[in-house]
């Protein structure tokens, strides 16, 4: 008999634990307690308990290249970078053509999942389930949880002496839904998150006046890159990765930083972050540096305290009648439906091995898909995940013992904290993490035999964007299109902006990057040998 899986979630996470175990001859079931599936991407004009929630103007920041299935590409008049409802229009279309819809059950709340009485043997959960107000509970070899971490808002009022005092209005981010309620107000944004910018940077069209609080500072990047290229098709190379990771972490540190800088000098915008070396997730927004330069929107440090009408600043200015607060910052884990120590197994952190494995269990029945936050996409990285985790509850891969993958979650929570800082012990290097589940399931490209063998193709492998097509090159669910998807990835990417015909197009030089370091220490030898 197929081995029954329980999907909790029909957002990407979701549909590719539904594909993958379709994949591996599994048996999935999938609960979603909505009417339809996209998840966090599905737009309401109204929040709702349990679900999260998006504002109407939200745009992708990753671009449609890197952000797809990896055998699904976008259609070719995609624009680059999606609207909400764009990206909500492909993911119903790759839920309906790889016929997942009718593992789905709809408008169902998953309110408990517990081990069977057998599990260290069987492995078995007991997944409660209600619609319509009627409870039923059934057994299931293996859960996915794919419910994701933008639901649950962090809201910490606390923190904040004579909020309960303030008298105008107080919410999260995930309340924000358009900008009119504002015209003409006083807003202040607490928190420099990819959120607090966006919604700073739209109320600023119609408030009065929007100060953003920043307790630590961010990067602030655009979605155009060099030459007018999408960010991430420049940025995230295998090339760029491996030199990040093996250069001296001095001159790594100080590219990391020129990088950012290169749009504009952040210490004059009073966006600096406190550690600039820190890769923690930048904020994309395109606008932020305009409506600064316009004065609309004003940069302050962290809220000292809050007044009836006003907030006191860290460096002793005020902010004066304002007519509300919004907090954009960031959400918590939960799983109400578990519990809480299979996730948060030690001091309240997240750990899970690979960030997908509670390592504790007796029997690897369970995994998480989507709890992770990289510089990378989310669709590629739960696809990934997804296939791995199947072919776990498969069988068909072997994880460590228990001691083996709690040393390789010390090991990793400490790379962690070098890269990215304390606050963000969810985060990976996107590439690193890729590969390195792509080798459990032999998905991983060999590129010095890409080299021997395609050199073309080897070469838009490493230097070029590592977009979601290699990992369907080699190994398990190998698609036969995706040699030709890495070819032809920039003229997807530019044809949608071809709207008027000045000349061909223009794609960039792959290893210019490469070319640029290697006249470095020609330039030194040739220095030396004239003198």
């Amino acid at each position: 008999m197929k081995r029954k899986v329980a999907v909790i979630g029909a957002g990407v996470s979701g549909l590719a634990a539904i594909r993958s175990c379709l994949e591996e001859g599994l048996e999935p079931t999938c609960f979603e307690r909505s009417d339809d599936v996209g998840g966090l991407w599905k737009f309401s004009d109204h929040t709702e308990e349990g679900r999260a929630s998006i504002y109407q103007s939200v745009f992708t920041n990753s671009s449609k290249e890197m952000m797809c299935f990896p055998d699904f590409p976008y259609p070719d008049d995609f624009p680059n970078f999606m609207h909400n409802s764009k990206l909500q229009e492909y993911i119903t279309s790759f839920a309906t053509e790889k016929n997942l819809l009718k593992y789905i059950q709809f408008e169902t709340l998953v309110t408990r999942i517990n081990k069977c009485p057998d599990f260290s043997t069987t492995g078995k959960w007991e997944v409660t389930t209600e619609k319509n107000s009627k409870k039923e509970t059934a057994v299931f070899d293996a859960v996915m949880i794919c419910s994701g971490h933008h639901v649950y808002p962090h809201l910490p009022k606390d923190s904040f002496p004579g909020l309960n005092r303030f008298k105008g209005k107080c919410f999260h981010s995930r309340d924000y839904k358009e900008p009119g309620t504002w015209k003409g107000k006083r807003v202040l944004v607490i928190g420099l998150g990819n959120s607090g910018c966006d919604i700073a940077a739209e109320l600023s069209h119609v408030a009065q006046q929007v100060i953003i609080s920043s307790r630590s500072g961010s990067w602030v990047m655009s979605r155009v890159w060099n030459d007018g290229y999408p960010w991430d098709m420049v940025v995230i190379t295998r090339f760029q990765t491996f030199l990040k990771n093996n250069l001296p972490t001095a001159i790594s540190d100080w590219w990391y930083m020129k990088q950012m800088n290169a749009r504009f000098k952040h210490e004059n915008y009073g966006l600096m972050p406190l550690n600039g070396t820190l890769r923690k997730e930048p904020v994309f927004n395109d606008e932020l540096p305009a409506r600064i330069l316009c004065g609309t929107v004003s940069i302050k440090p962290n809220v000292k305290e809050f007044t009836e009408t006003s907030a006191v600043f860290e460096d002793g200015t005020v902010f004066e009648g304002i007519d509300c607060v919004i907090f954009a910052t960031g959400y918590g884990y939960a799983y109400p439906f578990l519990d809480d120590s299979i996730i948060k197994s030690r001091n309240n952190e997240v750990t899970l091995y690979k960030g997908i494995f509670p390592p504790q269990l007796e029997k690897p029945t369970m995994a998480v898909i989507g709890l992770v936050q990289s510089l990378g996409a989310a669709i590629p990285t739960t696809d990934l995940q997804a296939r791995w985790a199947a072919q776990v509850i498969r069988g068909t891969c072997i994880l460590p013992s228990v001691n083996d993958m709690m040393d390789d979650i010390d090991e990793k929570m400490g790379k962690k904290l070098k890269w990215f800082g304390n606050s963000t012990t969810i985060q990976t290097d996107y590439i690193v993490y890729m590969d390195e589940l792509a080798s459990f399931i032999g998905a991983k490209p060999n590129i010095l035999w890409l080299f021997l063998k395609d050199p073309r193709l080897a070469i838009e492998v490493f230097f070029g964007p590592c977009s979601p097509y290699q990992f369907r090159l080699v190994g398990p669910g190998k698609w036969s299109g995706a040699r030709n998807a890495i070819l032809t990835q920039w003229d997807r990417s530019l044809k949608p902006m071809k709207t008027r015909d000045v000349g061909g197009i223009q794609k960039p030089c792959l290893y210019s990057h490469f070319l640029r370091l290697l006249a470095v220490p020609v330039l030194i030898a040739l220095f030396l040998v004239l003198i």
